[in-house]
């Protein structure tokens, strides 16, 4: 382990944690040297076993010999670590580190919706949903459920954005997940029937036959406002719908796919 004391706030050995946006880390011109951040021991642990591939970390002091120690012995022993008091870490973050530990990681290598398909039953198709919380939320649900892989428009969030990394507990390291550029076209012509999530005159319950009897199925979540859009709604095999009481006409589209989800998981 190599330990840095980091004093100096324009440290550019750091800029990475300090100073660089999400588009900066995520480096779409050049992909295979994006960078993404991963905060808390736990989420860090998780993407480690996982097979992500760590370039240095960033803690206190006192975390070398605490909440990082079991995380170090996962990592090459050349790996830079810098560190600094609670204070200093904050002023160069411009917030409080909740556990006192970031990793910055590399991004993994992009796959083909075919090749992270070949083999899935269920699959979550998201469609322009932006809120990173929503992103994280829909993981942790499909990690949890059983979702095969999650595959997003591209006017989605990025997965690999830092607070949706840390809402999903580290689960958007456990399931597959690739970009696509139609959320209906895409999945139908790898074999899935697609299952657009909304309220219409001829929307069927999540826990229909149609559905149940399907050997392969693509449900897609929209947007949070606006929810999917009409030409997507048309184009899908299927509308779905959840039952509601109370008046109630939709929920959050992060808790609508965790209903979802533990419906068609498998049985």
């Amino acid at each position: 382990m190599t330990a840095i004391e980091i004093t100096e706030l324009c440290d550019p050995r750091i800029a990475v944690y300090a100073s660089l946006t999400e588009h900066q880390l995520r480096n779409r011109l050049n992909p295979e040297k994006g960078v993404m951040i991963v905060e808390s021991p736990k989420v860090i642990e998780v993407a480690l076993r996982a097979g992500y591939r760590p370039i240095s970390l960033l803690c206190e002091g006192r975390h070398i010999t605490g909440d990082a120690a079991p995380l170090l012995k996962m990592c090459a022993d050349d790996m830079p670590v810098y560190t600094g008091s609670r204070e200093t870490l904050a002023a160069l973050t411009g917030y409080t580190l909740t556990r006192g530990v970031l990793c910055a990681m590399e991004r993994p290598v992009q796959h083909e919706a075919a090749q992270l398909t070949a083999e899935a039953r269920l699959v979550a198709v998201v469609d322009a949903v932006t809120d990173t919380t929503n992103i994280g939320a829909i993981f942790r649900s499909a990690a949890a459920l059983g979702v095969d892989a999650v595959l997003l428009t591209r006017q989605s969030c990025d997965p690999l954005n830092r607070r949706s990394i840390r809402v999903s507990m580290g689960s958007v390291f456990l399931v597959p997940w690739g970009w696509i550029d139609h959320a209906v076209e895409t999945p139908r012509s790898l074999g899935f029937t697609t299952a657009a999530m909304a309220l219409t005159d001829n929307s069927v319950s999540i826990d229909s036959p149609l559905l149940a009897g399907a050997p392969r199925v693509a449900l897609i979540l929209g947007t949070e406002g606006d929810g999917l859009d009409r030409s997507v709604i048309e184009a899908a095999d299927l509308t779905v719908k959840i039952p509601m009481s109370h008046s109630v006409d939709s929920l959050n589209v992060a808790a609508a796919a965790a209903v979802a989800f533990w419906q068609l998981r498998r049985k």
